[in-house]
């Protein structure tokens, strides 16, 4: 069965149905693509460069440039808008006016999706709902993910996803543990897989002080992760750990105590679990960080491509799909995302009442009698990375939709 991920650009259904079977892509090599898309586009947001252009009018006298030739200024051909932005949640500057050609370039910032695409992707979720994977099938993927992703790194080992350089940029208080005069900090990497976000923190640190906790889930891709060349032992750790996990053995990550982690790192991570882990893993994210530290954030946004593109049989639940290679994946809303993490406990919720009560060492006086009925985290950011990816050649437009957000252990 082949999937697909697409819009066309003007408006057509039929040609939109078109453009999708034109761009099929395989069941077994959809992770990938979506990892290719993720790779060049979730980098940081940054606009693609571009250069002004200008074209000589025929009927003009030789040597001279016809004024009305000049393609006029306007944001997409300033070179201040095309250059990388230094902001935290700007996620680029190439915004499409109505000016604007949209095949001009390769990527366009903040894009809300067109009518023709909101549409299809209507059309699409209804065709998912009406052949969702079967109860057999369900209770194989949601028994043990830990086992699909052991699959998937041992056929992808390390050189599947693209290093994630753009976090320090994304998050600067990844650059300011790492300064030399930090002192004694710890990052936690939630979901570390192949270590694409620890090496290049590692890479950049100039903190004598500064330890790495890098944890997933998946044996294999720990294993990877600790025969790599770059795995330094002084500064590292690699562990396997499910932030879902229940009990209090399992609550916290193999090295670390409560309330030891000044920054947490959940990148493309959340989405791997099923909604009912939810609320676990939040409280087993609030043990381990100190109070006052940082939880950094990006996932898949609803009605992303990636979502779209989901055919018959991948469905599990409302906005939850597995993928040809049998990992799961989840498309989060942005008012959803909040509630998530800064949502009171609910009477009975153990585990977050555990987090929230439990006497932490190293915590700030008082720490030890915060409310089991306040929240966990506060909301210190929150945005939606829009983009719309075009092809050029084949006069398709793509639209990426991914959330980022920064909370604040309470």
């Amino acid at each position: 069965m082949a999937e697909a991920i697409v819009s066309t650009a003007p408006a057509a259904e039929d040609a939109a149905t078109a453009a999708v079977a034109a761009l099929a892509i395989s069941e077994g090599a959809e992770n990938k693509s979506e990892s290719k898309s993720e790779s060049k586009s979730e980098r940081a947001g940054q606009a693609v460069t571009g250069t002004s252009e200008e074209t000589v009018d025929a009927a003009a006298p030789p040597g001279e440039l016809a004024a009305s030739s000049v393609v006029p200024p306007h944001r997409s051909h300033d070179p201040a808008h095309n250059q990388k932005r230094t902001d935290p949640f700007m996620f680029g500057q190439r915004f499409l006016t109505a000016e604007d050609d949209v095949f001009e370039y390769n990527a366009w910032d903040h894009v809300e999706t067109d009518d023709a695409f909101k549409e299809y992707a209507e059309k699409q979720y209804a065709l998912q709902r009406s052949a969702p994977v079967s109860d057999f099938d369900k209770s194989r993927f949601n028994a043990d993910p830990a086992k699909w992703w052991n699959l998937f790194y041992k056929n992808n080992t390390a050189n599947f996803f693209k290093d994630r350089k753009w976090l320090q940029q994304e998050f600067p208080v990844l650059d300011r543990v790492c300064q030399p005069d930090a002192g004694p900090a710890t990052i936690l990497e939630i979901g570390a897989g192949a270590g694409n976000t620890a090496f290049p923190i590692l890479a950049r640190n100039r903190n004598p002080q500064l330890r790495i906790h890098a944890c997933d889930f998946s044996k294999t891709a720990v294993d990877v992760m600790r025969a790599d060349a770059a795995y330094d032992s002084r500064f590292m750790q690699a562990d396997v750990w499910d932030v879902a996990a229940t009990g209090d053995d399992q609550a916290l990550p193999p090295g670390l105590g409560p309330a030891s982690v000044d920054v947490a790192i959940l990148v493309f991570i959340f989405s791997a679990l099923s909604p009912s882990q939810w609320r676990q893993a939040v409280a087993n994210v609030a043990r381990v960080v100190k109070p006052g530290g940082t939880v950094c954030f990006r996932d898949y946004g609803r009605g992303d491509l990636a979502q779209v593109r989901f055919r018959r049989g991948r469905y599990l639940d409302e906005n939850f799909y597995i993928r040809g290679d049998g990992t799961r994946v989840y498309f989060f809303d942005q008012d959803e995302l909040v509630d998530i993490w800064t949502r009171a406990p609910a009477g009975g919720d153990a585990a977050a009442a555990a987090a929230a009560t439990e006497a932490p060492s190293g915590a700030a006086d008082g720490a030890s009698d915060q409310n089991a009925g306040e929240a966990l985290f506060e909301l210190e950011n929150m945005g939606v990375d829009r983009r719309l990816i075009v092809n050029r050649a084949m006069k398709l437009k793509m639209y990426r939709c991914w959330l980022q957000g920064r909370f604040r252990r309470k």
